[in-house]
């Protein structure tokens, strides 16, 4: 058997569970600690999940130090400083998106975990969807030759349905609508994953773009108690890609009649690529050959990928960086810094960005 990998689980809101849930599942990841600022949540959320301790604080945590790396969960603002001290202490970091809440704080947590040679990566989730991984693969054989135009969007409706509860009484969405709660808006939320569908899907950065953001009234005053709702709720991208190809990305929380769908169409010479996903499940349809005289599109199978969670347990056993690393989700944040520079000058910027977005070898396992 392969030697278990000891982790910690920093932050138990939210998404902790899920992570508790799949790294769990894994045979080479012992999870061994919860770490949480609320000590009894930490000791509530370990023994929910069979975790032997809990500690009240990140250096309590490291003063016992008995663990390899950290499943980095914390709000977002708490990212960079958790995380700087982790690689500080020589631990391997699986870190929640975004990486940091700008590109200047993600280029720094970039720089000391390569200059400490730690082993890192990001949640960005909807790597694990197969369709998208199964499209890049079609994209990088050249199966639907030259990309001349991109659609995508990523549409969620919490706005104008109860579906995930009522964000007028719950604080895990009041907090995604003020700025002075650590919000960047809908754009900071959900623009991060459709941006890198996107430059992942196609294997091109974004070259230039131009951004519009649009923040609606919500309650009266603009309030309801602490929370000012002062961030944007949709965003509508213009952008050209780093072949010349040009395209659409937007995103909204008013999107009614979607729960959380990703959509992303990819149009070349030869064929075109369409692909759905949410964070269960995903689908491509295939537009090639023949079919293009008729516009016919194809469901095309896709092969289980390993969750974002294995590939970091692979990344650790192999002692290289995941994918996607941290140096990648800060690329991704200097696109959405530049998309807020963008709505305020009205005009469309550079981002000064490569032109191929890198794609780790994968083993396809159906049981991932």
């Amino acid at each position: 058997m392969s030697q278990k990998h000891r982790l910690i689980i920093l932050g138990t809101g939210g998404i902790a569970a899920r992570h508790a849930e799949k790294f769990g599942e894994l045979e080479t990841i012992e999870i061994v600690a919860a770490v949480d600022s609320n000590l009894e949540r930490a000791k509530t959320f370990a023994e929910a999940h069979g975790i032997a301790k809990a500690f009240g604080s990140l250096d309590e945590a490291i003063g016992w130090g008995a663990f390899d790396a950290a499943v980095n969960s914390t709000p977002d603002n708490v990212h960079k400083p958790t995380t700087l001290q982790l690689i500080a202490a020589d631990k391997h970091v699986f870190c929640e998106k975004p990486l940091a809440v700008n590109y200047e704080d993600a280029m720094a947590m970039v720089e000391a975990a390569e200059a400490a040679g730690i082993v890192n990566m990001v949640n960005l989730t909807y790597r694990n969807a197969h369709a998208i991984q199964r499209a890049r693969e079609m994209v990088d054989a050249g199966e639907i030759g030259p990309i001349r135009h991109v659609d995508a969007n990523y549409l969620q409706s919490w706005l104008t349905g109860k579906h995930w509860g009522d964000w007028r009484t719950e604080e895990r969405w009041l907090w995604r609508l003020s700025a002075s709660h650590g919000s960047k808006g809908v754009l900071g939320d959900i623009g991060i994953h459709i941006i890198d569908f996107v430059t992942f899907g196609t294997g091109l950065d974004i070259s230039e773009l131009q951004a519009r953001m649009k923040t609606f009234d919500k309650a009266e005053g603009g309030a309801i108690g602490p929370y000012r709702f002062d961030v944007n709720d949709s965003v509508a991208m213009t952008v050209e890609l780093a072949n010349g190809a040009l395209g659409v990305i937007h995103m909204s929380r008013y999107a009614t009649g979607n729960l959380n769908d990703l959509h992303l169409t990819i149009y070349g010479e030869k064929g075109a690529l369409r692909i759905w996903a949410n964070q269960f499940d995903s689908s491509l349809h295939v537009c090639t050959g023949p079919n293009i005289e008729t516009a016919t599109w194809e469901l095309t199978p896709c092969a289980a990928t390993p969750r974002n969670e294995r590939r970091f347990a692979e990344a650790l056993s192999a002692g290289v960086t995941g994918d996607p690393s941290f140096r990648r989700a800060a690329e991704v944040q200097k696109t959405l810094d530049l998309c807020f520079v963008s709505d305020a000058e009205k005009r469309m910027l550079p981002t000064g960005l490569g032109t191929t977005v890198p794609m780790e070898a994968q083993d396809i396992d159906q049981t991932a």
